[in-house]
């Protein structure tokens, strides 16, 4: 994947086929545009451009609210887009110039004159130029006279809710994990440095990771402990996550992130780290001493570990990926998204308990493949 930072030395490309966005969370919604991007192209012998912003559109022309924290960070947005095989990105970088434009400036000096589109395709909300006033009609205004087409998706509907990086931001806010997975068709994740923290858990049995975020826009979940998967050198573990003003063991107003590794005893010091939530498992408390916080660890750990046998059935080893790999199902989705949300999946789990680990794996891969996963 080519990704640009100069609007002034674009490449010309060829029959190219273009959506426009922020593109925060690359969820399912996003996914369905890129799906057809990448539709488009293959029927015109074209290249998928995805043009996105940074930084955000709002932090420039809504300066005065809320600051607004963000589902990815830029790489992380990247990282996501590349695994979509997205040929081209054109980060634009978004400043108060770029954001005066009208809906006419925006059109013909810059999508026009520096990306020559063939196919524009658009979300059915899409807006843009100075107060938002162009959206679909005007683009295809704008179209018949500049010649380029442009193609509309209609609104995404996911269990009767309309998916959007707001919702995932308001379910992420409220520790309502389920929803968002269902909504990112992945498991949220945090990604940062290792850094030392005053060692406490240790002393009751539970050494944490504490974990340094680098980007102060990534949005942190709410206050609580989740069941999480930990990526640290390549290699994948289960553990729990503590995000918490640490009430037990002082007052403070600086939210600690701090995950608990099972089965880990590796120096992991200024190494990054990255951590997909995958269940909450309960709001943060403030226990009468160390020792009533480390039975109530103890209980997270096992709630924890409940949840993730039930997962890593499925998913865990080598040999295990490479069968899933080969399914058709499976390869319209990353195998490390998969994640027991429905009655069903989570009911045949139970029915079939290690059952790769027991040479039964093969005829449960089949039924795996008729499951309906959108």
């Amino acid at each position: 994947m080519r990704v640009f930072y100069d609007l002034e030395n674009l490449p010309l490309f060829n029959n190219a086929v273009v959506t426009i966005g922020t593109f925060d969370g690359v969820h399912l919604g996003h996914q369905k545009i890129i799906h057809q991007l990448k539709d488009e192209a293959k029927q015109i012998a074209g290249e998928t451009v995805i043009v996105t912003f940074h930084p955000h559109p709002r932090k420039i022309v809504q300066q005065n609210e809320t600051p607004l924290r963000l589902l990815n960070t830029l790489n992380e947005k990247l990282s996501l887009l590349k695994k979509h095989n997205v040929e081209n990105v054109i980060v634009v970088p978004f400043n108060e110039a770029f954001a005066s434009q009208t809906a006419e400036e925006y059109v013909q000096d810059f999508l026009v004159k520096k990306i020559h589109p063939h196919t524009i395709i658009i979300g059915y909300d899409h807006r843009f130029g100075k107060g938002r006033t162009g959206d679909y009609h005007t683009l295809e205004s704008y179209g018949k006279l500049l010649n380029f087409r442009v193609k509309e998706i209609p609104e995404k509907l996911l269990n009767e809710v309309t998916i959007s990086s707001t919702k995932i931001r308001e379910a992420l806010l409220h520790g309502d994990i389920a929803t968002v997975t269902n909504f990112l068709g992945y498991p949220y994740f945090l990604q940062g440095t290792v850094v030392k923290g005053n060692q406490i858990g240790r002393t009751i049995g539970y050494p944490t990771a504490n974990i340094q975020v680098e980007d102060a826009d990534k949005l942190i979940p709410a206050i609580g402990v989740y069941a999480v998967k930990v990526i640290v050198n390549e290699a994948a573990y289960g553990g729990m996550l503590g995000i918490s003003l640490r009430p037990t063991i002082e007052e403070s107003t600086r939210i600690s992130i701090e995950v608990n590794i099972f089965d880990f005893a590796q120096d992991i010091y200024g190494k990054n780290i990255k951590v997909e939530l995958l269940a909450w498992l309960r709001s943060e408390e403030k226990f009468n001493g160390l020792d009533a916080l480390k039975a109530a660890l103890a209980k997270d750990e096992e709630d924890a570990r409940e949840i993730l046998n039930k997962i890593i059935t499925i998913i865990k080893g080598d040999l295990v990926y490479e069968k899933l790999k080969q399914l058709t199902l499976i390869k319209q989705l990353n195998w490390e998204n998969y994640y027991l949300d429905e009655k069903n999946n989570e009911k045949w789990i139970e029915e079939y308990p290690n059952s790769f680990y027991q040479g039964g794996g093969e005829p449960q891969l089949r039924k795996l493949d008729k499951f309906s996963w959108e």
